[in-house]
Parts: C-alpha cells; structure tokens; sequence
C-alpha cells in the first residue's frame, strides 16, 4: 500500500550499542546521552532501559565494542610480536574511536569482555615463558599501553575549542621569554618542529613515540626474561 511505512526492526542490546558507538565517533561521548541516543534510533528513551540499565552500562558496553574489534593474538610467534601487534592493533583501534580513551579511563566495572582481553594478554607473557613474577611486574610497567595509549608529554589540545595561529605561533619575544625561563623546554620543542601533528608536543609524531616507548620497554622486558628475573630480594 502506497505510503505504507516500513517496520522498524526491533531493538536489542547490540544494535543500542552500535548506535551509541556510531554517535560517539560523529559527535564525541560529551554529547551522548540515553535521550540523544533515543532520538538517533527513532525511540523513547524508555525503550533503551530494556536493554542498558543506564549511562554507566551503556559506556562499559561501548568498551565491550571495541574490544571485540581488537585483533586475537598472533599465533606461531614468539612472545614480543605478539604483544607488540596485539597493542598496535588497540592503539588503532582506538584511534578509529577518539572517544574510546577518555571512557576507558573512567570505567570501574570490569565486564567479561574486558576481563577477557587482559587475561588474554597477560597469557601471551606466560605462554612465552614467563615467570607469574615477571609478569605481574610487566603488567604494571605496560598499564594503560596494553589498551594503545599512554599519557603524553603533553596532553593532546580540545579539537572543539577554537584556537587562533597566534596561539600556536609564538613570537620572538615570547621565543625569548622562553629561552630565558624554560632553555631546555625550548630546545625540545624546536627539534621537533619537522611535523605539524601529533600531541606529546607540537610536531611531534605521536605515532611513533609510542611504539619508540614501547620498544624500549619490550627491549627492556626481553633482557628481564633472559636473565631470569624475580623480585624476590636476594
């Protein structure tokens, strides 16, 4: 029948969280909100209670989401390409999802998903041969690099604040300022002036800082491995 409209197919847990997620990368997490989120489904916010039980479910089940977008392990490999593709394959992940890192951050619910994941992780210390030891151990140095980021040098500007090339330029008597009161700051600063992008300090290649980080830390963690490390004081 002319005009007829077509049935909207009925809501689930899944496709709640994949909408969030989708609103989340068009918008940023700030703007997402169960009654947002009812609008881009076409739904009273109600209907969403029957499948998240609020915004705090609703957020560990968008981390859910992108766990399961994060490669399995690597198998046939030794220890350190596995690890190192596992944690390269979270950063882009995350990197497809910007709002990801701020949401993990603040989670205090650790669900299967997540649970799953570290366990995995931590398995691919173990099955390489690590002591429970060295790994705990191991685990604290890598923290939130299991996950694809670290805390930069400098944080990253708001990409919604408005910033003027003023700002970002500064003159030669705030050049001056600076290489009075903060040389060394300065001197960094200007050797990494080759690059207009990244975050741990303007032209900085974030990218590769964090796996420059994270090969001395696997350098640093195979060096451990083969002397046969503990804690235990000796």
């Amino acid at each position: 029948m002319a005009g007829r409209r077509t049935p909207r197919a009925p809501l689930s847990r899944e496709a709640v969280l994949g909408a969030a997620v989708a609103l989340a990368d068009e918008q940023g997490v700030g703007r997402l909100s169960m009654r947002t989120l009812a609008e881009a489904l076409g739904v009273v916010p109600m209907a969403l209670y029957k499948h998240v039980s609020g915004k705090e479910d609703l957020l560990d089940g968008m981390v859910d989401v992108i766990v399961a977008e994060i490669a399995p392990a690597l198998e046939g490999h030794d220890w350190r390409t596995t690890v190192r593709s596992r944690i390269l394959s979270a950063r882009s992940v995350l990197r497809q999802h910007r709002w990801a890192r701020q949401v993990l951050e603040t989670r205090t619910t650790r669900t299967p998903a997540v649970l799953a994941y570290t366990d995995s992780f931590i398995g691919m210390f173990l099955d390489g041969g690590f002591s429970v030891d060295l790994t705990h151990h191991v685990m604290h140095a890598l923290g939130s690099r299991m996950w694809g980021f670290t805390q930069e040098l400098f944080d990253a500007p708001d990409p919604a604040e408005p910033s003027s090339s003023a700002s970002l330029q500064p003159d030669a008597a705030q050049l001056e300022e600076m290489a009075r009161r903060f040389p060394n700051v300065l001197r960094i600063a200007m050797a990494s002036a080759h690059d207009d992008d990244g975050v741990v300090g303007r032209g900085c290649d974030d990218q590769f800082e964090f796996e420059f980080a994270l090969d001395l830390l696997l350098d640093g963690i195979e060096g451990l491995h083969a002397r046969g490390w503990t804690s235990a004081r000796t």
